[in-house]
């Protein structure tokens, strides 16, 4: 799913919650007379923001709340499970055979869409995959919602991230009015992400695109502009034609983790000087491309140089297990094979509440980690780094119950 804003603050009735099940009649009258107030609220905005009266009220007037949205929205898998775990759900060898014979199928199509926007098709078939594989699951009535419903119930109910809903409810009602879909066929997840490759409304207006040439940017009906949307953003986003993502690397004995900041880009050749080697072996490409190192699951796991391109998969979903998985998909896609170096399966990666815990008590010693969210992020791994590096440990960023057990001690 396109990466969601975070932080956003709740105008307004926005906090109001839908019932829970077994609540107290007088609660839950109390609820929906706010989530009530809230859609009239909704409807004044968008109205305000070039909605038809008409369209607002047809669409906010009868709704009630999805409890199950908002709950699916504090267990995104991408933040919450280890990485190999997640990667390994995802890039399974019959998403591999099912990505190749879509490349195949389409491939006169991904042809144009690479001349036009320079995207690699691999990345895209990728993308597609990863996010709704292939398009299976817009067909599973089990996953798939009413966007409108969903995004209203957010609006409504997120009290962190309110604005942010709002907007984005707001966008997909203009996407209605513009007539690229019918109300009945806007489905998408509980964020209101929507179609093949999971566009949140916003973007489907600043990017989406007709590329079959019908007159309508109908991204759940037609895989072309799907596929072409996609590549439409990656492209305004930054992507670099002809330039891959990166590739696994092994590390020399002796190496200097502070240098693993999954940030700092240094040129391929002061890598290579450093004692990285290509895992498979293969030649680097230009000597001063630039690449930053990464050590998902620090130095008992898997290391990558990651060029510029990655961090435009990273713009689709900021989480890091989820870029990883849309570039392995992409490369064992392409007839590449799994990764040289094992993940550490003995280590248990910490839970969201333990991450919160561990950024509290990292923020306490003086190593802000960004915020306290509970999601491993490039700061909070930076703040490990940093707190690792001044207790004479190894400073690779990665943190399990021993590293949050040695926080808990005396400073």
């Amino acid at each position: 799913m396109l990466a969601l804003a975070l932080g956003l603050t709740a105008l307004g009735p926005a906090s109001a919650q839908a019932p829970s099940a077994g609540a107290e009649p007088n609660a839950e009258a109390d609820a929906a007379a706010r989530f009530a107030t809230c859609l009239r609220d909704l409807r004044a905005l968008a109205e305000s923001r070039g909605i038809a009266p008409a369209l607002a009220e047809a669409q906010l007037s009868r709704l009630g709340p999805d409890p199950a949205v908002l709950a699916a929205a504090n267990r995104q898998a991408e933040f919450v499970r280890p990485i190999w775990e997640y990667i390994e759900a995802t890039v399974t060898d019959a998403r591999v055979e099912t990505g190749r014979a879509k490349l195949a199928e389409w491939a006169p199509t991904l042809d144009t869409i690479e001349r036009t926007y320079g995207v690699d098709r691999h990345i895209l078939v990728a993308i597609w995959g990863v996010e709704s594989t292939y398009g299976a699951v817009l067909e599973d009535p089990g996953i798939v919602r009413p966007v409108i419903r969903s995004l209203a119930t957010l609006a409504c109910g997120d009290a962190k991230r309110g604005g942010y809903w709002r907007d984005e409810l707001v966008a997909a009602l203009g996407i209605l009015a513009k007539g690229d879909v019918s109300p009945e066929r806007m489905t998408g997840s509980w964020a209101g992400a929507m179609s093949h490759t999971q566009f949140m409304p916003m973007t489907f207006r600043d990017h989406a695109v007709d590329f079959d040439g019908d007159g309508r940017r109908d991204i759940w009906g037609s895989i072309p502009d799907a596929l072409a949307s996609t590549a439409s953003y990656l492209r305004s986003s930054g992507w670099r034609p002809g330039e891959g993502w990166g590739f696994e690397v092994s590390l020399p004995d002796g190496f200097d983790y502070r240098l693993a900041d999954e940030t700092t880009e240094r040129p391929l050749s002061e890598w290579l000087e450093r004692g990285l080697k290509p895992a498979d072996g293969r030649p680097v490409g230009d000597p001063e491309a630039r690449a930053a190192l990464a050590l998902p699951a620090g130095a008992g796991g898997p290391a990558f140089l990651l060029r510029p391109n990655f961090r435009v998969i990273l713009r689709y979903n900021t989480a890091l297990s989820y870029a990883l998985t849309v570039a392995h998909l992409s490369d064992r896609l392409r007839g590449r094979g799994g990764f040289a170096r094992d993940w550490p399966r003995d280590k248990r990666p910490l839970s969201p509440d333990e991450i919160r815990d561990l950024q509290t008590k990292l923020a306490a010693r003086g190593h802000e980690a960004g915020g306290v969210d509970g999601k491993m992020g490039p700061k909070t791994r930076a703040a490990i780094r940093a707190f690792q590096d001044a207790a004479g440990l190894r400073p690779d960023g990665f943190a399990d119950a021993d590293l949050l057990a040695r926080l808990a001690g005396d400073p």
